[in-house]
């Protein structure tokens, strides 16, 4: 359905907008203009007056301190001011963000990924798409790996379900992580796709501001019969859209590889 690629681009999108304030400028966003083109997910106009987002604008450095940090977070609680904080900035572009409290509920999400992971490593389809992501750092993006060990790791991932394994380790990650919160929206459609996308970067740039990092557990919201039993452990109306974990980071990463400019953008 392409749910988690339009979220992206509500990503890229809030990226957009928070640039705009940074330069001061006004913009005119229209999401979906187009009913017959449903490729075409937004149009934003630079406009020569009007109100700038100028809330938007401390997010500006933010922009190159977010990272996608997969490895085991300092052992230090995420304090409630800064739990509050990244609520509100999912609320300010008309999602919610549900921490998750309790050491059950923690486990049952927990237990959820874990269960994930199987599901899809025994998905032969999966294990190849996966594969393909894998590329030499030299391409600029996916799954980036020195280029003598793309064959070999593509070859391992394609033929062997490792999803035991992979689910042990993320259930390890999740109970040792500070924050664990459920990013969601109030439907399930293309258009609460790239709500949701533009709260996800609100709440990410807004952890970075906190001095925080995150990754993922998308696992209970990638595999359709899990979904249901997110919502539920939850006690949400809304529907769940991606799983985070949040936490104070140890060790400072590198920039991930990003395709040139110019192979984004076209311009005329």
């Amino acid at each position: 359905s392409d749910r988690e690629l339009t979220i992206s681009c509500g990503c890229a999108l809030f990226n957009l907008r928070v640039a705009a304030a940074h330069a001061g400028v006004p913009l005119r966003i229209r999401l979906l203009p187009d009913a017959q083109d449903a490729d075409l997910l937004a149009t934003v106009e630079m406009a020569s007056a009007g109100a700038v987002a100028s809330d938007l604008v401390p997010y500006w450095d933010a922009l190159t301190w977010r990272r996608t940090y997969r490895k085991a977070f300092v052992d230090r609680a995420v304090n409630q001011i800064a739990v509050e904080a990244l609520v509100q900035a999912a609320a300010e572009e008309l999602a919610w963000l549900q921490p998750l409290e309790g050491e059950a509920t923690r486990r049952d999400l927990a237990a959820l990924a874990a269960e994930g992971d199987e599901l899809q490593w025994a998905n032969p389809s999966w294990r190849r798409e996966l594969a393909q992501w894998m590329h030499p750092r030299r391409q600029g993006d996916g799954l980036s790996m020195p280029g003598l060990a793309v064959p070999i790791a593509q070859a391992v991932v394609r033929t062997f379900d490792m999803g035991h394994g992979v689910g042990a380790k993320d259930q390890e990650l999740a109970d040792a992580s500070p924050l664990l919160a459920v990013l969601g929206t109030t439907a399930d459609s293309p258009e609460h796709w790239l709500i949701a996308g533009q709260a996800l970067q609100g709440v990410l740039l807004e952890a970075s501001t906190l001095v925080l990092q995150a990754s993922y557990l998308n696992q209970p919201v990638q595999v359709p019969a899990l979904r249901p039993r997110l919502q539920q452990l939850l006690g949400q109306k809304g529907l769940p859209q991606i799983v985070l974990r949040l936490g104070h980071p140890a060790t400072a990463l590198a920039t991930a590889s990003r395709r040139p400019m110019d192979e984004v953008i076209d311009t005329a």
